[in-house]
């Protein structure tokens, strides 16, 4: 399958919009409680660095990605992203091409570090994502993340060098 990222568009929003709400509903990945309005995803959007979607075909939405500063001032050189990718699209290399756009889009923005500050433990397919393109696992954060059944798991902080 072809992949092309490119930045979000009007016309990406509502299909950008529900595909971050199913995470955020799925509960097991994303720190928001509540799902984004249309607006709300439109402002929440336009706040970050640089919000990519990954389309197949002209139009069809595959995922998304938002990268933003993890922090300001001198620890301003640090970036930090989130990945969402369609339910139906998952296994087919979008999250792989969305995580290597944020490399090389978070370089141009002159950003030296990518940092993950929360990568739930039982978020397999993310973990050896990050493994294979070469990010450092810092260390756990025992139950630091609470699913949506209420239970608690760990988290990983992951970097890498950009």
């Amino acid at each position: 399958m072809s992949i092309q990222i490119r930045a979000l568009e009007e016309q990406d929003l509502p299909a950008a919009v529900a595909i971050w709400n199913r995470v955020v509903d799925d509960g097991v990945a994303f720190p928001q409680l509540e799902p984004l309005t249309e607006e709300g995803g439109r402002t929440f959007f336009a706040r970050q660095s640089f919000t990519a979607v990954a389309l197949a075909d002209p139009g069809e939405v595959l995922g998304l990605s938002s990268l933003h500063p993890n922090n300001e001032g001198r620890a301003g050189p640090i970036c930090n992203a989130s990945y969402t990718v369609r339910a139906d699209a998952r296994g087919r290399g979008v999250g792989e091409a969305l995580v290597r756009h944020c490399l090389r889009k978070g370089r141009d923005l002159g950003f030296r570090i990518l940092q993950f500050n929360a990568v739930v433990a039982s978020n397999t397919p993310a973990l050896r994502l990050y493994e294979k393109l070469g990010f450092t696992r810092l260390g756990t954060i025992p139950g630091g993340f609470r699913m949506k059944d209420g239970h608690y798991e760990d988290i990983i902080v992951h970097y890498r060098l950009l």
